[in-house]
């Protein structure tokens, strides 16, 4: 009788930790899928691979951000990149136009997106930033290649977005108080307004020059691969609590 017993409590154990493992690999391929960038979510002029992203329009990940407090990056690969020339007097014009804008928006839909361009193709767009889906984004202009851009949200007390630029804050365009829920989002201008990236035709000497239309960006969920330090230790990694698959 007790090899008996100790061979079914064997049995129990076998059979517990394969559920376990079952879980704990089903888990693992929620995380893998809901911390991405959603492609139902992201306009059309988008380009993914993988974490990637480039192109032109919004892009938004698949997760909403629950936690109390949470952090990401973005890094940034620009091919062909040169230090901006000082005197040239169009950097103004092309660092409003071409500014990526980092941040979280609300939850996005195709019909969205066909409203966007039904605006556009009429000739009446002239979206606000709360109706392009940017409201809760700023744009950071003269991103250089290997740039680092974090993204830290918290929802306690004062609900707010941070942006920090290779590591440094930059406190003067942190957002105060936002409501409902958001996810991770990024928003590329485009090169020359094709979605295909391109050159500037105003880069000085006419020869050309990579703007910011041909940045491509990729989000960083995972602790292990940041760069940089969030601006405190109570932003963890974001969590992927609940997903849209």
């Amino acid at each position: 009788m007790g090899c008996c017993c100790s061979c079914f409590g064997i049995g129990e154990d076998s059979s517990s930790s394969t559920r376990e493992t079952e879980l704990s690999s089903k888990q693992q391929k929620v995380n893998s899928s809901t911390l991405a960038i959603a492609r139902h979510m992201s306009a059309p002029g988008i380009r993914i691979r993988g974490a990637t992203v480039s192109g032109e329009g919004l892009a938004l990940a698949g997760v909403t951000i629950e936690q109390d407090a949470a952090y990401w990056e973005w890094h940034i690969t620009k091919p062909g990149d040169t230090p901006p020339d000082e005197d040239d007097d169009d950097d103004d014009y092309d660092e409003e136009i071409h500014a990526v804008k980092f941040g979280v928006s609300t939850k996005k839909d195709k019909a969205f997106y066909r409203a966007l361009k039904s605006a556009a193709d009429s000739g009446t767009d002239e979206s606000t930033p709360m109706e392009d889906g940017t409201a809760l984004m700023r744009p950071i202009p003269q991103l250089r290649d290997g740039d680092t851009i974090g993204i830290a949200v918290q929802h306690s007390d004062l609900p707010m977005v941070q942006f920090l630029l290779n590591g440094e804050p930059l406190h003067e365009i942190a957002i105060n108080r936002f409501r409902g829920a958001v996810y991770p989002s990024i928003y590329l201008p485009g090169g020359n307004g094709d979605g295909q990236g391109g050159v500037s035709e105003n880069t000085k000497g006419g020869g050309g020059g990579v703007v910011e239309g041909d940045i491509s960006a990729t989000v960083v969920f995972d602790e292990n691969d940041f760069r940089e330090l969030s601006p405190h230790s109570r932003f963890g990694p974001l969590i992927a609590a609940r997903g849209i698959i």
